[in-house]
């Protein structure tokens, strides 16, 4: 009998979310008493998806008393990832606590410095502003990634202005001081505890290098890193994150101006980019992929030439220090 094989579509990336959850508690809890002989895990919740998943399963491989929450909120933090952030760990019964990082940026000259950039671009740029680094759609460009810088006056006048690369370099160096000075608090509670950090990308940001170096991309255990992140929302559910966190659109919450991620990084939503990344690790047709994802063969083609250019600046990242001996 001629069988005939399912199109490719969402269906693609479902995963058994029972069985999935199980493999990563018994590895988790392998690494612990092997490689990373620690006695629980810390993590940063941010009140996104990953971060809550990542929680609900240290709470499963290592018990909840053993895991040790951090909230690092800082002045751009929306507050609503404080409160979804303390949802998830009252829901898996997890000890947390505020660590605002507000003013250790503040004495670092995160904020000036990033402001001192930006008035290069806009001089009026001051008190009261807010700002975004957005980036342009690759499908509108022709593949190109073109980055510019969206401010919003005290009055809400809004104006997008494009950067030259020095600007722009020196706004994401300032910028990444929050993730890093993240780690360095997740760092402090884990030695003193004797546990391990625990990291929350999922595959999507892991392949594409959407960490920082050395922030928040630093971790003993990465446990959703092989998970798109469609198939995160499908343990999520499973694992009992709540309703909130999971209807929450995934955003940055870096920027003082609201930023989806696609907005600053992916070509595409996440669901679509997901489809994407899977069909070029596996040698599925544009033509395939375009009609599951709802885009032009063509277009299909530029989002898999940025997913390449992107895995170029992810080699970087994931590069261990190199010796000279």
């Amino acid at each position: 009998m001629q069988t005939t094989t399912p199109a490719f579509s969402a269906a693609t990336l479902a995963i058994d979310p029972a069985a999935e959850t199980e493999r990563i508690v018994a590895t988790l809890r392998a690494q612990l008493r092997g490689p990373l002989r620690k006695r629980g895990l810390v993590l940063g919740l941010s009140g996104g998806i990953d971060s809550s998943v990542c929680a609900a399963l240290a709470a499963r491989a290592a018990g909840p008393q053993k895991v040790f929450c951090l909230f690092m909120p800082e002045n751009d933090s929306d507050p609503e990832s404080l409160r979804l952030g303390r949802l998830v760990a009252e829901t898996f019964g997890l000890a947390s606590i505020v660590e605002d990082i507000g003013p250790a940026l503040e004495a670092m000259g995160c904020y000036s410095r990033r402001d001192s950039f930006i008035r290069h671009a806009v001089p009026e740029y001051g008190p009261g502003w807010k700002s975004k680094i957005v980036l342009a759609s690759v499908l509108s460009t022709g593949g190109y990634n073109l980055s510019s810088l969206v401010v919003e006056s005290p009055d809400g006048h809004v104006q997008t202005v494009r950067m030259p690369a020095p600007v722009y370099l020196g706004i994401v160096a300032a910028t990444n001081m929050k993730q890093r000075t993240r780690k360095q608090l997740e760092y402090y509670h884990a030695d003193r505890l004797n546990y391990a950090v625990l990291g929350t990308p999922n595959r999507l940001e892991y392949d594409q290098g959407f960490f920082v170096k050395n922030g928040d991309g630093a971790a003993d255990a990465k446990p959703i890193a092989h998970l798109y992140k469609s198939q995160v929302y499908q343990l999520a559910e499973y694992l009992g994150v709540p309703e909130a966190v999971r209807r929450r659109p995934p955003t940055t919450d870096t920027y003082s101006l609201a930023q989806t991620q696609e907005e600053f990084y992916f070509a595409l939503p996440y669901d679509k980019m997901d489809l994407c990344l899977h069909a070029l690790d596996h040698g599925i047709p544009a033509a395939e992929v375009a009609q599951a994802v709802s885009l032009r063969e063509e277009d299909v083609e530029k989002v898999w030439i940025d997913i390449g250019a992107k895995r170029k600046v992810a080699r970087y990242l994931h590069c261990e220090p190199l010796l000279c001996g």
